[in-house]
């Protein structure tokens, strides 16, 4: 078995990536291949990437820092509503 841990995150389809919105404002999103997320901006909000496959769910994503974007809404997941 090969080791999957160095510098070796599954690579996610460009194609793919044109496609996707933030689910919550529908507005773009950016590629952080670093951190293998999707981030966005006007939702504060990074979504992960597992095994190559964006998971575009709010309650998975992770609030960005106030340094690393500014959110224009009060609280995200006031949104979702379960």
């Amino acid at each position: 078995m090969s080791d999957t841990k160095s510098g070796s995150a599954a690579k996610v389809d460009p194609k793919l990536l044109e496609i996707l919105v933030c689910p919550l404002t529908k507005g773009p999103l950016r590629y952080d291949a670093a951190a293998q997320e999707l981030i966005s901006e006007r939702a504060g909000l990074a979504y992960p990437i597992r095994d190559g496959i964006p998971i575009m769910l709010v309650d998975e994503a992770r609030t960005l820092d106030g340094d690393t974007a500014h959110p224009t809404q009060a609280h995200p997941t006031q949104a979702a509503g379960h």
